[in-house]
């Protein structure tokens, strides 16, 4: 518009300039202008705020705390090396996301979120006697520990020590096999149960090292159905006990598969009333498949009947559970080197469990050696001399020889160290 001047929004929000000129206060125009000033003007004011003496001044820096390190915590309140802590923390991480999502997340946003739930288990531990080191060791065996509700881990930690009576180096050899059953449940009661079952904290331990899952079996609907079934089978606690030290699986088995279990083990010829028929259970709970191969191969190494094979069996139920490579070069040795015949083998089954280096071997080369030297003056089977125990004989093939051959003992001490020994 000629002779008006141009329009600046900036205009609007300074009250010392005049919004219009007064020579363009009329016409259609101004109208206009008028218009568009009383739509813009709120939307101005809101987007551009007056100035402040304040507004000018730095504002502080928001603070946030540092994001928690679990290697970190591991290396500094736990004292693992930076190594072993890396490590340590990816199998926390690894652990954790083969479980469920919840216990990942867990894991990584709240009781790992901070120290503060990690530091409050390090004291339970530390509370109930266990050493730095102690602690050391059983977050490293198990790091998840550290994400375990401190409430609920409290009551069982005390427990141990408490109820169960277990020393501080105990609750340890507890927590290295046993700590992720220690923060799922409560497990003090199947410790007590079990403890009493196996005869003492230790065995149960040595059984926990194999199968640590029996714990998390319910006693009542799963463990006990099973113990008192094989009392029927006229099993002792005792029996029962040994059987499940070897094969702790049987406890959390289906009824209806220990049932064919006991089926199976009658029909390698073992009688329930026998006191080999725990050890009967035990091989048939190998497997099927296993045990007939290992008939098939007794079978045709010997070249024997099979009722002969069946025979060896039930004297010696436990030589379905040897490995064939195990069996193999015992054979081999029994046949090739002591001169026995596979006859006098399959009736002696109790052969083929005894060590092949640390017994049967060094043994026969004392008895080559004295035969050599003809200092040998006793006609006995080698069965017998190879069931003898170790103190038996020594004093009665090397002791009484101190004189006549004195390096007999330094002879068998390397060959039952697996060294060649040298000629005397």
């Amino acid at each position: 518009m000629p002779g008006a001047r141009r329009f600046s929004p900036s205009r609007l929000h300074n009250p010392r300039i005049p919004p219009f000129d007064r020579r363009v206060a009329t016409g259609p125009s101004a109208a206009a202008m008028l218009l568009l000033r009383r739509h813009l003007l709120p939307f101005l004011r809101a987007a551009v705020p007056l100035p402040s003496p304040l507004y000018h001044l730095p504002r502080p820096l928001a603070t946030s705390p540092a994001p928690f390190s679990l290697e970190e915590f591991l290396v500094d309140a736990c004292g693992l090396a930076p190594a072993l802590a890396r490590k340590t923390a990816n199998k926390a991480f690894d652990e954790s996301s083969k479980l469920t999502k919840k216990a990942f997340e867990d894991l990584s946003r709240s009781r790992l979120k901070s120290a503060s739930n990690p530091r409050a288990v390090l004291a339970l531990l530390s509370g109930v006697g266990l050493s730095r080191a102690d602690i050391a060791a059983v977050v490293a065996a198990d790091p998840l520990l550290l994400r375990a509700s401190a409430k609920n881990i409290e009551p069982r930690l005390l427990d141990l020590r408490d109820r169960l009576g277990l020393s501080a180096p105990q609750i340890v050899c507890f927590l290295l096999v046993g700590s992720r059953h220690l923060r799922s449940c409560d497990v003090v009661p199947r410790l007590e149960f079990f403890i009493s079952f196996y005869g003492s904290f230790e065995k149960l331990i040595v059984v926990m090292k194999r199968c640590s899952c029996i714990l998390q079996s319910n006693l009542e609907r799963v463990v006990k159905p099973k113990i008192a079934f094989l009392r029927q089978c006229s099993l002792s606690v005792r029996d029962i006990a040994q059987l499940c030290s070897v094969r702790p699986r049987v406890l959390i088995y289906s009824l209806e598969h220990v049932k064919e279990l006991v089926l199976r083990a009658e029909e390698l010829g073992v009688p329930r009333s026998s006191q080999r028929f725990w050890r009967a259970v035990s091989v048939v709970a190998i497997g099927k498949e296993c045990v007939a191969a290992r008939l098939i191969y007794l079978k045709s190494t010997f070249g024997c009947y099979k009722s002969q094979v069946a025979t060896a069996v039930s004297k010696m139920p436990s030589i379905l559970g040897i490995p064939e490579e195990s069996l193999h070069p015992k054979i081999m040795f029994l046949i090739n080197e002591v001169g026995l015949t596979p006859q006098y083998i399959v009736e002696r089954p109790v052969l083929f469990t005894l060590s092949l280096e640390k017994r049967m071997v060094p043994r026969h080369n004392v008895i080559k050696v004295l035969h050599e030297k003809g200092l040998l003056n006793s006609n006995m089977s080698f069965c017998t001399l190879a069931k003898l125990g170790e103190e038996a004989f020594k004093l009665r093939f090397i002791d009484c020889r101190k004189d006549s051959l004195p390096g007999l003992a330094d002879f068998y001490a390397a060959a039952c160290a697996g060294v060649v020994p040298s000629r005397i």
